[in-house]
């Protein structure tokens, strides 16, 4: 993960009100630190349709990996957590706002698609709620759900290739 402005809580809110999120994702994901390009072009390709910057609780997020004795898919020993979790935590407790977690809305679930050492840095400092970028397949998806916010802004119809 980088602390790059443009892969910043504030550049997303920038992309969200140009409509280009889809974009500000693959990006943030293609970023060093993230390394993942796979991944966001994956996601850019499969949802059209963003919302987000929005603040969600971390107990509505459907965590792929985690601690043990969390809802997780893939429970991960504390040993096998990156050093850099407590880093992490240490710097949300400063103050620091971490990029958005990016998260899709699949079969009725908000599922952490990237961003599990930031939510678990943010837990651990006793955060109940974390920003986050959410995909949809579709604006008719996007108009039925209601995802549980604390702040929100208008949802991107993100459409192009990024």
């Amino acid at each position: 993960m980088t602390d790059d402005n443009s892969h910043s809580l504030d550049a997303a809110r920038v992309a969200a009100e140009r409509d280009e999120l889809g974009t500000w994702v693959a990006e943030f994901l293609a970023s060093p630190g993230s390394d993942n390009a796979a991944l966001g072009e994956e996601l850019t390709n499969r949802f059209r349709w963003w919302l987000g910057p929005v603040q969600i609780p971390l107990k509505r997020l459907h965590r792929l990996a985690g601690p043990s004795g969390d809802a997780v898919l893939c429970p991960v020993s504390e040993d096998d957590w990156r050093d850099d979790v407590d880093d992490l935590a240490q710097k949300v407790d400063d103050g620091w706002d971490p990029p958005p977690v990016i998260v899709s809305y699949r079969d009725g679930q908000l599922v952490l698609e990237d961003g599990n050492h930031r939510v678990e840095g943010g837990r651990r400092s006793g955060a109940h709620h974390t920003w986050a970028v959410i995909g949809f397949d579709g604006p008719e998806v996007r108009v039925r759900v209601r995802v549980p916010t604390e702040s929100s802004s208008r949802p991107s119809a993100n459409r192009s290739r990024p």
